[in-house]
């Protein structure tokens, strides 16, 4: 049986800002299903800070988008027609093949998933229950050694990574957890709803440094780094002794035409015997069985929560990306797909 599928994919590399010009939607025909193949109708397309990078031709941890080429990425469906018994239809699966409402592929591409808890949208294993969950916990217990008691400050803090790492911090026995976000409703939910200690809006005044330091007045121990920049030049200012940094994104110069200047104060690296580490998760993927098992007591227990900013259609998914750009997503923003 053949099958029509609406993908999204990019058409050229922007310079600054991405914009609609940037990508185009293309009708693709998937014919009859080979052997060992599945068929799948995605039901959640994820979009993430990273793919910007992606679509810039250089060196990196994985390689760039291919121009002319469907967009891929993280997404979860259902199998609607399979020719291999490990993935019957009715399976609920994640992929990588991205931003597409159906996908035609080998049944090895797949992973099967268990079935949501009841209430909750596939789409959680797209967040709090999947890489992006697994990226906090990585990034705050393997790279930034998190102690308990330690002050922990969080840069984008209501982003999807951010509302896991702060909820993580919490649930591990932080002293004290520190945000920012870029507006006074995202404040507000960091202390109302993920249990951030504090939180403070970037955009209030240009000093970050003087902000984290009267939110961290006794200095900071972890330092988990979605921003860069002069985020983690005020993390720099006011770490204590021995800290610790887990360098996971860098947004603040993701969509810059000009060279970013470093921090100013690098000298306190050596002066304070800091470390800081970059890490990407598909370097740890051998932690998984373990935060999955971890994070499934906590959201079954009701001891974290889940936020999402849904957009519905894959022709719109364009428009969630470059939303997800300027930051008018709280938690984890997802491409809903009507079924």
């Amino acid at each position: 049986m053949t099958q029509t599928s609406t993908q999204i994919q990019l058409a050229n590399r922007p310079t600054g800002w991405p914009t609609d010009a940037d990508f185009r939607t293309v009708t693709v025909e998937y014919g009859d299903l080979g052997p060992g193949q599945v068929r799948v109708a995605n039901e959640f397309v994820s979009v993430d800070p990273y793919m910007r990078g992606r679509m810039i031709d250089t060196r990196s941890y994985i390689p760039p988008f291919a121009l002319d080429e469907t967009m891929t990425g993280g997404a979860v469906g259902r199998v609607v027609e399979s020719t291999t018994e490990g993935l019957p239809v009715g399976t609920l699966v994640s992929h990588q093949y991205g931003w597409r409402d159906i996908v035609q592929e080998d049944a090895t591409g797949f992973r099967a998933l268990p079935e949501p808890p009841e209430g909750v949208e596939s789409s959680v294993y797209l967040g709090m229950l999947g890489m992006t969950g697994l990226t906090a916990y990585v990034g705050l217990l393997t790279i930034a050694q998190l102690r308990p008691g330690d002050t922990v400050f969080i840069s984008g803090a209501a982003g999807a990574v951010g509302t896991a790492a702060g909820q993580i911090a919490r649930l591990k026995g932080a002293g004290r957890v520190i945000g920012s976000a870029g507006s006074a409703e995202k404040v507000a939910l960091l202390t109302e709803r993920y249990g951030y200690d504090a939180a403070f809006n970037y955009k209030d005044e240009p000093s970050v440094r003087k902000q984290l330091r009267e939110a961290a007045p006794d200095g900071i121990d972890v330092y988990f780094d979605n921003v860069g920049g002069d985020h983690l030049e005020a993390a720099l200012d006011v770490f204590n002794d021995g800290g610790r940094a887990a360098l996971c994104g860098a947004i603040a110069q993701y969509n810059s035409t000009t060279r970013t200047p470093g921090p100013s104060n690098m000298a306190n690296i050596i002066t304070r015997g800091l470390t800081l580490t970059g890490f990407t998760v598909g370097h740890h993927f051998d932690q998984l069985s373990e935060f999955t098992a971890t994070m499934g007591q906590w959201f079954a227990a009701g001891e974290v929560v889940h936020d999402e900013t849904v957009v519905d259609g894959i022709d719109n998914a364009v428009d969630a990306f470059l939303g997800l750009m300027q930051g008018q997503n709280t938690g984890k923003m997802v491409v809903r797909i009507p079924s």
